[in-house]
């Protein structure tokens, strides 16, 4: 598998790396051989695939056949006007191997300068699978609409000469719906994501790595971005942010929660919360659980996430975790919930963070408020649920459009 591999470098001495090597594919010329051909009327478009973790899983596996473009919006599948980038052969890609800002280059294509209204990411509706944590191999059920591909919701402007670069971000995690009776039902979740190799990087503690960390960048209480970090070193990098200030929230089992509260990403560069010498660590902690059901419309096709969350005084609002519906039954558990105050820092260039423990937490410590929400469904909540003494198993919703 062809990979670009981008890391943020860290204030321990590294600079940034940006590693690139050129994939096969329809349109492109494989890695030692010259790319499409630019002309005074056309330009080029390379498309490349990266992710988000997804949830329990030791793998997650799609099947990627091409990426199709058309200037038109209204354009049906066999209409006139489309370019297709195709992997031939289709390319089997583990979602899971993509974190910390690699990319996977799907491959590129020269394209007639102009505005382009559709993108679309097709797979191969009978190769695409999942393992379990610690489980086997299961086939992923593909319904038959992704079969003329996955629809972007992105438009852009190819120039004559120029080359345009769109990364599609692939959330497993989101992607992934459980049905009922052990099967899995891909319902896919992309987005078109900046190109620059811009984020926030560090290090996690070496004593947390064994304890499923993960680390994500929120806005307003809502996931932009999330990774795990290298399960050797520590780093993360949280890639491909548009410039902006994001709310940094990192969890592991066993541990108190970590903030730290509005970080700036510019249009240049990484910016750096932690290093090896002084890497980001989080006490050991009880947790809880909060369980229940999610009660959809009938014949609902779109699945639900309940998430927990908690506002810092004078501090904002995040999602600490959360998890999916069983689209059949309805049932989820947010597990690993912490219920001691979490650490929270305020971003300073400064290094390193000072972290204290936020004991005015709303709506309390070892409390959250819980939303339920998904496409399509209006969003409820309830607004304290407390785990402080007890996991909650009675968390129910129902949903309506």
């Amino acid at each position: 598998m062809n990979k670009t591999f981008h890391q943020a470098g860290l204030l321990a001495g590294s600079a940034l790396i940006v590693t690139t090597l050129v994939a096969c594919g329809g349109g492109g010329g494989s890695s030692g051989t010259p790319g499409p051909t630019t002309t005074a009327s056309t330009g080029t478009l390379s498309v490349a695939l990266t992710d988000a973790p997804a949830c329990g899983f030791d793998a997650v596996n799609v099947t990627v056949s091409k990426v199709r473009v058309n200037a038109s919006a209204s354009a049906g599948d066999t209409d006139t006007g489309w370019t297709d980038i195709t992997l031939n052969p289709a390319r089997k890609i583990n979602l899971l191997n993509l974190t910390n800002g690699v990319l996977d280059t799907l491959g590129q294509t020269p394209l007639a300068a102009g505005h382009y209204s559709q993108l679309r990411l097709v797979l191969d509706a009978n190769a695409n699978t999942v393992v379990p944590t610690g489980g086997t191999e299961q086939a992923l059920v593909t319904p038959s609409a992704t079969q003329s591909g996955i629809k972007l919701v992105n438009e852009f402007d190819v120039k004559a000469g120029q080359q345009v670069d769109l990364v599609l971000d692939f959330d497993a995690c989101k992607s992934v719906v459980t049905q009922g009776k052990g099967r899995y039902l891909l319902k896919p979740v992309v987005k078109v994501v900046p190109t620059a190799v811009v984020g926030i990087s560090g290090v996690v503690a070496p004593a947390l790595l064994g304890s499923h960390v993960t680390v994500s960048a929120q806005q307003n209480g809502v996931v932009i971005a999330s990774t795990v970090p290298n399960a050797t070193t520590g780093e993360f990098f949280l890639s491909h942010l548009a410039t902006g200030n994001y709310d940094v929230v990192i969890t592991a089992d066993g541990h108190a929660a970590g903030v730290v509260g509005a970080v700036p990403v510019a249009a240049s560069g990484s910016t750096v919360l932690s290093t090896t010498a002084a890497p980001l660590d989080l006490p050991a902690g009880a947790t809880g659980s909060i369980a229940g059901t999610v009660t959809l419309p009938a014949n609902a096709t779109e699945a639900a996430y309940v998430s927990a969350k908690q506002t810092f005084a004078a501090g904002p609002t995040v999602t600490v975790r959360y998890a999916g519906a069983d689209l059949a039954t309805g049932a989820y558990t947010i597990a690993n919930l912490p219920v001691t105050a979490p650490q929270y820092a305020v971003y300073s260039a400064t290094l390193p963070l000072t972290f204290t423990a936020a004991t005015t937490v709303l709506p309390g410590v070892g409390k959250y408020r819980v939303e339920a929400a998904g496409t399509g469904y209006t969003t409820k909540a309830i607004d304290i649920v407390d785990i402080s003494t007890a996991n909650a198993t009675k968390v129910d919703f129902t949903l309506t459009p």
